[in-house]
């Protein structure tokens, strides 16, 4: 009996020194990545925004609706994100163009049932409203292109310019800086059709056993050349973009450091960048010198984007090879 308690204590020591050890550990990563603290000052630092504009700042019922709507919103889709997170976590499973496809087609379904009703009685005013895409923004709540001319700023000649510029722009980053490292988007397309002819055309267990062998070897983006490529895609959209109201500075504000650090400009000029742009999105109303500054900003900024060296896009193996032995090492 002595004996059972003895093995039992040492038991239970070992696993609270398993467990002090753990999280041990977890602090030293915490401290040593710089990335999660920062996180989670900034999330602190946002709530307590966020708390003194609601306390502080006079509402109407309207807006007082609106922001807990949005409150209650965040915090739904981000339980949801959780979950979904979560479970692509624990199955780690990725799916193949097919699979893309049918969950595509899936989702697109279940908007078609939800808009059935309406479908069935009114389908042009319905499929009219929900994608309306000559709507038109008013000029004077306008941040971006205040100095060009109502007249032109509303005409269609106007909007379809922006939108080649747009298309252009995404077309020339993608082949020049993307996908470089691959041969240009044309040849990464190729490439990737090529693939999936060959899982189509091919159903022998041999010429599939070839196929697996060849997935296996796929290389795996980095986490920065994603969001480099996310970011960049935004901005562009931001600097063609016809209107900008003063709410749509969230659209980037965040990802505006990382893009200045992402140059190769010297810290000072992106100091000056970032002030600028910042300045221009404070004066209210808007007028024709501070959106043109807020034009010139992005512009130099973009022209930074597109100077800067593209680095390798994939995660290299044989240094996370031996990363992973140095951990299992120490």
């Amino acid at each position: 009996m002595a004996r059972q308690v003895t093995a039992t204590r040492s038991a239970a020591a070992g696993g609270g020194q398993k467990l002090s050890r753990r999280s041990e550990s977890f602090i030293q990563k915490l401290f040593k990545n710089p990335k999660i603290p920062f996180a989670c000052a900034l999330l602190f630092s946002d709530a307590v925004l966020v708390f003194l504009i609601i306390t502080y700042i006079p509402y109407t019922k309207i807006d007082w609706d609106a922001y807990m709507s949005q409150i209650l919103f965040g915090v739904l889709y981000v339980v949801n994100l959780g979950m979904v997170l979560l479970l692509y976590l624990k199955t780690d499973v990725a799916m193949n163009i097919f699979g893309v496809i049918s969950a595509l087609a899936g989702a697109a379904l279940v908007q078609i049932l939800v808009g059935l009703p309406f479908l069935l009685s009114y389908p042009i005013a319905y499929i009219s409203r929900a994608f309306n895409l000559g709507r038109i923004f008013i000029h004077f709540w306008s941040v971006n292109f205040k100095f060009v001319p109502e007249p032109v700023f509303v005409s269609k000649g106007f909007a379809l310019l922006l939108l080649a510029v747009h298309l252009i722009l995404l077309a020339i980053f993608a082949h020049y800086r993307w996908c470089k490292h691959e041969g240009g988007l044309f040849s990464l397309l190729h490439s990737r059709l090529a693939q999936m002819k060959l899982k189509t055309a091919y159903t022998s267990s041999f010429a599939l056993k070839q196929i697996n062998s060849s997935n296996s070897n796929f290389r795996v983006l980095t986490t920065e050349h994603i969001a480099t490529t996310m970011f960049v895609g935004n901005f562009i959209g931001i600097v063609c973009a016809r209107s900008l109201h003063y709410q749509f500075y969230s659209w980037y504000f965040y990802s505006l450091p990382y893009l200045l650090w992402r140059t190769t400009f010297p810290s000072w000029l992106r100091l000056v960048l970032f002030t600028a742009v910042e300045f221009c999105w404070n004066v209210y109303p808007s007028n024709m010198y501070s959106s043109l500054l807020l034009l010139v900003a992005h512009l130099i900024i973009l022209g930074g984007l597109w100077s800067a060296p593209p680095e390798y896009p994939y995660v290299n193996n044989t240094n996370d090879k031996s990363e992973k032995l140095k951990k299992r090492a120490s």
